[in-house]
């Protein structure tokens, strides 16, 4: 098939990207600067300019592209760049998607499970409502930003990512080293809910979607049990051998990070029922197999 990738950099996207071309898939990639590869096609999402030949033969398009949201602190100029970076770019790729004469299959953008906010000890799935707050202001609107390919019978779906583990990139590209150093603790108390999930799960779960014809709308991309915090400390604590007692009082965080603290202490405990219901099946579902996964790919 040929895909095209957006945020093909990334760190989800580079996996995501290296594992269909190694499948023989011919893949698109859409990058915001002068092009440097064959395989890559130029579009502008703040001009809301994309040239539909570029789309052009492709049976699914992957839309990943969004600015880092813990990679600065959260000033008005940040999030506005933060919601500018998410839904101008899928109103950008789902208005070309829809204006295309033979569009492609499958329109599949990564959302993220801030969509239900903090969430402290209760279950959500993708029936739950939305929660309160910046993110999930953001991602009701990102998703929605999509509604032009999914009128035009594009089947949409979004893939509500959790917490990737990988060795690099992301939240815990930068919890391995602070742990492997042996200063690694937990944050504030530590009994918020993590849900995360394995990079090679993920790469899993998205190629899953697009060959799942009954998939669209939200699908959570967790894995199936969420941990607390404090439970994931000691998970990495016993996969790196080493000590995890240095934990970081939330008003410190709050002082280090601003408005993004409430994030990082707040709790979501999210079940992926769509991904189990369809059955896709997880090679590293509990933690430390996926931290280890993590380590042996590092």
């Amino acid at each position: 098939m040929r895909i095209a990738v957006t945020g093909a950099s990334g760190l989800i996207g580079t996996a995501l990207t290296t594992a269909l071309a190694r499948d023989g898939h011919d893949v698109v990639r859409l990058v915001r600067r002068q092009p440097e590869a064959p395989d890559e096609v130029r579009w502008d999402p703040q001009r809301r300019a994309l040239d539909l030949g570029a789309l052009a033969g492709c049976g699914a398009v992957v839309h990943l592209a969004g600015a880092g949201v813990g990679d600065r602190r959260w000033t008005e100029e940040r999030k506005r760049e933060l919601y500018d970076s998410r839904v101008l770019g899928t109103a950008t790729i789902a208005a070309a998607v829809a204006a295309m004469d033979t569009p492609p299959e499958v329109l599949l953008c990564g959302t993220a499970i801030g969509y239900y906010g903090d969430t402290g000890d209760t279950w959500v799935d993708e029936d739950s409502p939305p929660g309160t707050g910046f993110l999930a202001d953001l991602v009701q609107d990102w998703e929605a930003a999509a509604e032009p390919a999914a009128a035009a019978g594009v089947r949409t779906a979004f893939a509500r990512t959790g917490l990737v583990v990988a060795p690099h990139g992301g939240a815990w590209g930068r919890l391995f080293p602070l742990f492997k150093a042996g200063l690694g603790g937990r944050l504030g108390n530590g009994r918020q809910f993590w849900s995360f999930i394995a990079l090679h799960d993920e790469v899993a779960a998205l190629r899953h979607i697009l060959d799942t014809e009954a998939l669209s709308g939200p699908v959570n991309l967790t894995a199936p049990q969420p941990l607390t915090n404090r439970e994931v400390t000691a998970a990495m604590g016993r996969v790196l051998h080493r000590p995890t007692l240095a934990a970081v009082p939330a008003p410190v965080l709050r002082a280090a990070l601003g408005e993004f603290a409430g994030d990082v202490l707040g709790s979501q405990r999210v079940r992926p029922k769509r991904l189990l219901e369809s059955g896709f099946a997880y090679a590293f579902p509990e933690i430390e197999q996926a931290i280890g996964a993590a380590l042996r790919t590092g």
